[in-house]
């Protein structure tokens, strides 16, 4: 019988990383002659920034002391201080920063300056994060950030004294993660004011793959290891069937046996995952279905 292989409407680029990515290259063709340039990795995804880097926009590591033409600060958003320093340096500042994190930075500012002790449920050392927090930090000095209640409990007691707590998430965080934080901080606080600031692309996508995933033998989604949004929808998706996670079509020859045995096949993807790398992946399960 040939394979049933269904992909995911709510899989590749959702709007932030689709806007980033045309922007930059549409930068590039309207300043052939100008430094375009990237602070960082403008998204998780090496074939894109091998892609980029082919059409002359480099992804600078540090920010040099000198520099000019144009400097994009990334999807994740940067500090202010950040945005200074490229100022400072030569450059002309163009914000790429996705709305929705936007967001998040706005309402982690609103609750410093009401005075809330600032939960961010995240990962401390990406990107997003980073600059969610340095955003917060301009106004109080009561911003802490958690991925699980391991890394609250230590704050516990200056939590509970303060009364007051605001939290804010990382936009590719798991429903999961912010209930569980939630719990554990209800019973600390006099009063809990919740932005619940992960971006709608990202629980979509999240909640298609669940349902897919109940129907299938495997599921197999596609994008960076890199990438916060997809190694949290793999991780997601193991609760429910069988998963794997691959960067590229190429990875597919180390699980031969499990696709072989496996009748329905979904196939989702990452918020930075371009749909030619996701075509690639369909294209070479159907040659193994054959």
């Amino acid at each position: 019988m040939p394979k049933e292989i269904k992909l995911a409407k709510f899989a590749g680029f959702c709007y932030g990383v689709k806007r980033a990515v045309e922007t930059v290259k549409k930068l590039k063709t309207e300043n052939p002659e100008r430094n375009i340039c990237v602070l960082g990795e403008l998204i998780h995804n090496s074939q894109v920034i091998e892609e980029l880097n082919a059409l002359g926009i480099q992804s600078l590591k540090e920010l040099p002391q000198k520099g000019n033409g144009i400097c994009v600060v990334r999807s994740h958003g940067e500090s202010p201080e950040v945005f200074k320093k490229i100022e400072k340096a030569g450059f002309e500042v163009y914000d790429l920063t996705c709305p929705d994190v936007k967001k998040v930075q706005q309402q982690a500012i609103e609750l410093a300056k009401e005075g809330y002790y600032v939960v961010i449920v995240g990962k401390a050392e990406h990107p997003e994060v980073i600059a969610i927090k340095a955003n917060a930090q301009q106004f109080s000095d009561k911003v802490i950030v958690a991925s699980d209640i391991n890394q609250l409990e230590p704050f516990a007691q200056k939590l509970k004294s303060h009364k007051k707590i605001g939290v804010v998430v990382q936009t590719t965080q798991m429903l999961s993660t912010l209930n569980e934080i939630i719990t554990y901080l209800t019973p600390l606080s006099k009063e809990l004011k919740i932005a619940n600031t992960i971006c709608q692309s990202t629980s979509m996508r999240q909640s298609e793959a669940i349902e897919l995933a109940k129907q299938s033998d495997l599921m197999i989604v596609v994008g960076s290891k890199k990438s916060a949004n997809t190694t949290h929808l793999a991780e997601i998706l193991r609760n429910t069937a069988s998963t794997i996670h691959i960067e590229t079509d190429a990875e597919l020859e180390a699980y031969n046996e499990l696709i072989e045995k496996s009748q329905k096949i979904s196939i989702t993807a990452g918020a930075s995952t371009p749909q030619n790398v996701i075509d690639k992946v369909i294209e070479n399960i159907q040659r193994k279905g054959e």
